[in-house]
């Protein structure tokens, strides 16, 4: 349990160190850096079409929606109908976005065509 909680802090510490590299998108900046692109995350890739429809493929296509709401991206995956949004940042590189929801929980998305 306390090696635990030595690795969790350590994680949180070397995450707060890296703060600085990453910038929050407002919602013009948002639909910029996803419309018509493509990302790779750890074992999946999603593309943002123009048309507000997604592709997320993790071995199995799945075809969602997608928007801007202020200064969110916010995705709906069918059969829900429920909208989860989600604070974005850049890092500066420009190469990857964070996705980061209400508590404070992150996916990071490298884009494909950057690399």
């Amino acid at each position: 349990m306390r090696l635990a909680v030595l690795v969790l802090a350590a994680v949180f510490l070397a995450a707060g160190a890296s703060a600085q590299d990453w910038r929050a998108l407002n919602g013009a900046e948002i639909e910029h850096a996803l419309t018509s692109r493509s990302l790779q995350y750890d074992g999946a890739r999603q593309d943002f079409k123009p048309s507000g429809k997604t592709l997320y493929d993790a071995g199995e296509a799945s075809w969602g929606n997608w928007r801007v709401d202020d200064d969110e991206y916010c995705s709906q995956w069918p059969p829900n109908s429920d909208w989860v949004c989600y604070a974005v940042d850049i890092h500066k590189r420009g190469l990857d976005l964070r996705f980061v929801d209400g508590q404070g929980n992150f996916t990071v998305g490298r884009y494909n065509d950057l690399n």
